[in-house]
């Protein structure tokens, strides 16, 4: 009796030991209590420790006083009862993703301590390789986990049998070595599934897999090269008719493989992407069942015909998305079978652009809760009525590239205060604006090319601080750039001035656009008449042009910018003179750089050759002379190589052939090249336009070059090969 007594008393102090290591502390300071549980703690500053955070993005963890409630620490939440962890969520924001603020190294299989963890989110990070996936597959308490976008894993076999999971998102995670996708069968709760941009070509088992998901609500399988449908299965197998949301887009599914399983989904399905995929032939008239359908997306695919009338009685649609396809028909039609039924009360995005629709746009004024609309690249007409303006809702219209015709005048805008992008390029619109009007919206993008709206700098502009994308090219300004424009640069990501007259001296443009600014800003501002020199660039613009000037002096200003980050440089066609700089070893972004038609003189330096990732290189029409560096061996990524019109002499390298293969275009026309035409060249299995005219050769042309197919594709309009003044066209052309 006395011995089970003593035992009972054992097991009691055995387990108020326990409870009292994992009930929250007080601490003894300031009598705070402390949620955290000391070994998860631990366990987690361990994982904190194999990580790579150069932008303090877990500075609240720590083993300081203030910092010791791990409850309180960024991205982890717990019990409110036992204090256990059971969220962690390290998923950065989009802001912070823009500007790299990610977590980086190895995932530390330290997370295994958090025995009681349900929710597990460490997407939109740089993680690298690990063990992550197999310790993973050991949280069996999990009900939510999102690895999109952070890291390549292999498939754990322990996470083959998580059938408590929910939520399962592996979006563009690298995942390795997918083949058969049996394993999810046996994730019997999941409820989403997200495999976006993992290679399934060789899952043929898809359709089948994901139809035993009988809890499955949101499929997610965008861009995943998935096989077709084997027609013998889909009568045997049902997707399950909770699926509220379904994106297959991307994947150059037929018609066939989609349709006919599809339609059985009719009555729950909420959200539809079928978008980019091989589907033909008029859209079937089964989408009318769907009557609870609110976004369908059909974009870029082979449809042709009208839009059936049944879409203006579907009362919960909310965005058709029909873009990018062959369809037809007067616009007026379409809006008025939309008109006649209550869609015209639920639709909040019509996009219908680059397709065959034809005439004026129709009265819109009726869609009272429209805040998107696409019509781009269509053969649209007449003037822009006014019945736009009654959309006081719209946040986007885009009518880029349609014939429209007339005057807009502020009272177009009078009731847009919502409008944050705006498209109107490539029409024959002129805007008549007073010189102090000011707009009641606030535009983050704007597009005006080839609109007429000078000769003066549209003062308007001033009010508009929240630009991103500004497209004012080819709209006849002759002004001078006035100072308050470049206040508008900082949040600037795209900036194009092309194509007018403007006068005057640019500024630093290293010191207007913010040099740290995540991706930079393209800048295109060619074929206008500033003068000068060229002044400092800012180092991180993907892309400038600054073309067709007449700038004049040196370029070696270009040496003192460091790290640059330029993937199109183009300063052809000025008055630009000396040497080239010999500073391009640290340029690997640099795609295309052209300078050609200036007046350089000088040798090509040796550090040109080490732009390995060069893939055009245009030094057409200047001065330079010797021979060509064999550095150039390097950049086996050339397409394009134009180095005529200069005054090179010696042999033509024979390199050219053996490690430049991937190119297109060659121009050596115009130098002084002399000695045979060296067969090396017939290894230019992609070359479409060759050029070795006016130069001194020698010798009988290479009969390989007969072999030259590349020549006979479609797409090169005029393939020759100029030899002196004589052209030969290789047969079959």
């Amino acid at each position: 009796m006395l011995s089970k007594l003593f035992l009972l008393f054992e097991n009691i102090a055995l387990f108020s030991v326990i409870f009292l290591q994992l009930k929250p502390t007080i601490a003894d300071s300031n009598n705070i209590i402390i949620r955290c549980i000391d070994e998860e703690r631990e366990a987690l500053l361990t994982f904190k420790q194999s990580l790579v955070d150069e932008h303090g993005v877990l500075s609240s963890w720590g083993r300081e006083d203030d910092k010791r409630d791990c409850c309180k620490w960024r991205g982890v939440h717990c019990s409110n009862t036992t204090g256990h962890v059971k969220v962690l969520n390290l998923r950065t924001s989009d802001e912070e993703n823009a500007q790299r603020k990610v977590l980086k190294g190895e995932i530390s299989p330290a997370l295994l301590e958090l025995h009681e963890i349900r929710h597990l989110d460490l997407s939109k990070n740089h993680f690298s390789a690990s063990p992550v996936s197999e310790f993973i597959g050991s949280l069996s308490k999990l009900r939510y986990l999102n690895l999109s976008c952070s890291m390549p894993l292999e498939l754990p076999r322990k996470f083959r049998n998580h059938s408590g999971l929910e939520y399962l998102n592996l979006e563009n995670s690298s995942l390795f070595s997918v083949g058969s996708l049996e394993w999810l069968s046996r994730l019997s709760s999941l409820r989403h599934l997200d495999l976006s941009y993992i290679n399934l070509t060789k899952s043929s088992d898809w359709f089948q897999v994901v139809a035993k998901l009988h809890s499955l609500k949101s499929l997610v399988l965008r861009s995943c090269a998935l096989p077709p449908i084997n027609p013998s299965f889909i009568w045997h197998f049902n997707l399950s008719t909770s699926i509220k949301t379904l994106d297959l887009s991307d994947n150059n599914l037929p018609s066939s493989s989609v349709y006919p399983w599809l339609f059985n989904l009719s009555r729950n399905i909420l959200y539809l992407n079928l978008g980019s995929n091989s589907l033909r032939g008029s859209i079937p008239e089964a989408f009318q069942h769907m009557v609870s359908l609110k976004s369908l997306h059909q974009c870029d695919s082979e449809l042709e015909g009208g839009i059936p009338k049944f879409f203006g009685n579907m009362c919960s649609l909310q965005k058709l998305g029909l873009s990018q396809n062959k369809l037809s028909g007067q616009f007026s039609q379409i809006i008025q079978n939309l008109s006649c039924g209550c869609v015209v009360n639920s639709l909040e995005g019509l996009y219908l652009g680059w397709n065959n629709f034809t005439g004026p746009i129709a009265h819109l004024g009726g869609f009272s809760s429209l805040e998107a609309l696409s019509l781009e690249v269509n053969r649209l007409n007449g003037t822009i009525g006014t019945s736009l303006s009654q959309l006081s809702k719209l946040e986007f219209l885009s009518l880029d590239g349609n014939s429209f015709t007339g005057v807009i005048s502020e009272t177009f805008f009078s009731n847009m205060s919502n409008l944050q992008m705006l498209f109107l390029a490539d029409n024959s619109l002129a805007l008549k604006l007073s010189h102090n009007w000011v707009p009641l919206f606030q535009l983050k993008w704007l597009s005006l090319a080839s609109c007429k709206m000078g000769p003066h700098f549209p003062k308007w502009l001033q009010t508009q601080n929240q630009l991103v994308h500004l497209d004012i090219s080819n709209v006849g300004i002759t002004d001078i750039i006035p100072d308050w424009f470049w206040d508008l640069s900082s949040k600037l990501s795209y900036l194009n001035l092309s194509n007018n007259h403007i006068k005057g001296r640019l500024p630093d443009l290293s010191l207007r656009f913010d040099g740290t600014r995540i991706g930079g800003t393209s800048i295109d501002i060619n074929s206008n008449h500033f003068e000068g020199s060229i002044p400092p660039l800012p180092s991180n613009s993907p892309f400038l042009n600054l073309s067709k000037y007449k700038f004049s002096g040196s370029v070696t200003f270009l040496c003192s910018i460091s790290e640059k980050t330029w993937n199109v440089l183009d300063l052809s066609s000025n008055l630009l003179s000396g040497g080239l700089p010999d500073c391009w070893l640290h340029s690997d972004s640099l795609f295309v750089l052209n300078l050609a038609n200036n007046r350089f003189s000088g040798k090509i330096p040796d550090s040109m050759g080490f732009l390995n990732n060069i893939r055009t290189l245009n030094l057409h029409n200047n001065r330079l002379t010797g021979e060509f560096p064999s550095s150039f061996r390097n950049c086996s990524q050339l397409r394009v190589l134009d180095l005529g019109k200069n005054a090179f002499f010696g042999e033509i390298p024979t390199w050219i052939g053996e490690s430049l293969q991937n190119l297109i275009v060659l121009s050596l026309k115009s130098n002084k090249l002399h000695g045979n035409i060296p067969y090396q060249l017939c290894h230019l299995g992609f070359i479409q336009v060759l050029d070795l005219s006016f130069n001194i050769l020698l010798g009988k042309i290479p009969k390989c070059f007969n072999n030259f197919s590349a020549m006979t594709y479609e797409r090169c309009s005029n393939p020759t090969i100029g030899f002196g003044k004589c052209i030969f066209v290789p047969p079959g052309t």
